[in-house]
């Protein structure tokens, strides 16, 4: 837990003390990638919270939907299409469903998943 909460501070040091612009040009694809990787990271966390993390396929999942969304964004931009907010709308369903259900499990309260979405 040390090395966690070490590397977090680093992280917001180095970001704090960096300066760092993304060009507009490729904000849209940073953001989805970022709404992708949390995603992943949220996913893994329930996994491990349920007791069944697996690595080989976090990181898979990890690279395919940072892939997948970047993908349909470009493809999105080729087209004309705001494609990207498929990727958006479907990431943030998602973090919130992971972070309701390791909320609940850390709270203690089983989580309600509804039928169809058990697998």
């Amino acid at each position: 837990m040390f090395w966690v909460m070490a590397a977090m501070a680093l992280g917001v040091w180095i970001g704090y003390y960096l300066p760092f612009a993304l060009p507009v040009s490729v904000a849209k694809y940073v953001s989805v990638s970022f709404l992708a990787g949390l995603d992943s990271v949220l996913g893994g966390t329930r996994a491990g919270i349920e007791k069944r993390f697996n690595l080989s396929v976090f990181v898979s999942g990890f690279t395919t939907n940072l892939v997948l969304a970047g993908l349909l964004t470009w493809v999105g931009d080729l087209l004309g299409v705001e494609m990207y907010l498929a990727a958006v709308v479907t990431f943030g369903r998602r973090i919130f469903e992971n972070l309701a259900i390791i909320r609940r499990d850390l709270i203690g309260v089983p989580p309600k998943i509804p039928p169809t979405l058990q697998g």
